[in-house]
C-alpha cells in the first residue's frame, strides 16, 4: 500500500509561523511535523509516499529529498494553488495507483501505528475507511457518528460524536465522478455516508490538531516533556 501526505495547504491559521515557511515544516519536539509522519510511516513498513506540495513547497521538496534517508522512496504532487483535500488526492491519483492507499493530513500529530492499515482491504462496496478520535475543545460536536458495527453515519444536530483524525484509507472508486479541480473532502464523506459505503475505528490514543501557533506550542512543550 501507498501513503499520501496532505501538505499543500497555505496554513493561514498559523501565520506569522507560515508566512515564510511552510506548515509541515514547523518544528514540533525539535523535529519537523512532517518528518513524525514520515518516521512513522517507515517504520509501519510504507515504502512509496507522495506529498503534494504548493505553498512554499519547494521549501518541503528540499527538505524530504527522495526519502532515502527514512529508508522510503518520496514522490511529488505539485499544485499550482491548493487545491483543498479531495482536489489534491484526486490530482495525485496516478500516483497512488489503482490500490487502496493511505492519506495522512500534514497538520496533525499522532501516536496512531499505521502498520495497522498498512494491509487494510475494504469490503465490497466500502469506499473508505476513517480512524475517528476524540473530540477535542475547538470541535466539541464531533464529525460524524459511529456505530456499533463500523460504519461511519451522519450526525443529527445536537448529537455528540467523534472527530474525523485526518487519517484515512480510501480507494480510488472514492473519488469517481469528481470532477478535476479545488475541492474539500467533506462532500465526499457525505455523499459515501449517504450510500452506506464508509466505515471507521475509534483511535483512543494521541491526536492533536495543529491548527494554530498556541496548539503548536502546547503540544510541542507537551512532547518536550512527557509525564
Amino acid at each position: 500500500m501507498k501513503a499520501m501526505i496532505l501538505a499543500a495547504g497555505k496554513g493561514e491559521r498559523m501565520r506569522p509561523l507560515t508566512d515564510h515557511t511552510p506548515k509541515p515544516l514547523l518544528e514540533l519536539g525539535g523535529k519537523a511535523l512532517i518528518e513524525h509522519h514520515i518516521v512513522r510511516l517507515a517504520l509501519a513498513g510504507f515504502e512509496q509516499l507522495v506529498i503534494n506540495v504548493s505553498h512554499l513547497g519547494q521549501q518541503i521538496v528540499d527538505f524530504c529529498g527522495d526519502g532515502g534517508r527514512w529508508g522510503l522512496e518520496i514522490h511529488y504532487s505539485h499544485e499550482d494553488e491548493p487545491l483543498e483535500t479531495a482536489g489534491g488526492i484526486q490530482r495525485a491519483l496516478p500516483q497512488l495507483g489503482r490500490q487502496p492507499f493511505l492519506v495522512v493530513n500534514g497538520d496533525i500529530w499522532t501516536d496512531y501505528d499505521f502498520a495497522q492499515l498498512k494491509n487494510y482491504r475494504p469490503a465490497i462496496g466500502e469506499v473508505a475507511h476513517l480512524v475517528m478520535v476524540r473530540n477535542p475543545p475547538q470541535h466539541p460536536e464531533g464529525d460524524f457518528l459511529l456505530d456499533a458495527e463500523g460504519w461511519v453515519r451522519e450526525r443529527p444536530p445536537g448529537e455528540i460524536g467523534m472527530t474525523y483524525s485526518g487519517v484515512g484509507v480510501y480507494t480510488p472508486a472514492f473519488f469517481v465522478g469528481m470532477r478535476p479541480g479545488k475541492l474539500a473532502l467533506r462532500p465526499l464523506l457525505d455523499d459515501a455516508i449517504s450510500l452506506g459505503q464508509l466505515t471507521g475505528e475509534y483511535h483512543p490514543g494521541g491526536w492533536e490538531d495543529v491548527g494554530t501557533p498556541e496548539r503548536l506550542a502546547a503540544l510541542d512543550e507537551a512532547v518536550r516533556s512527557p509525564p
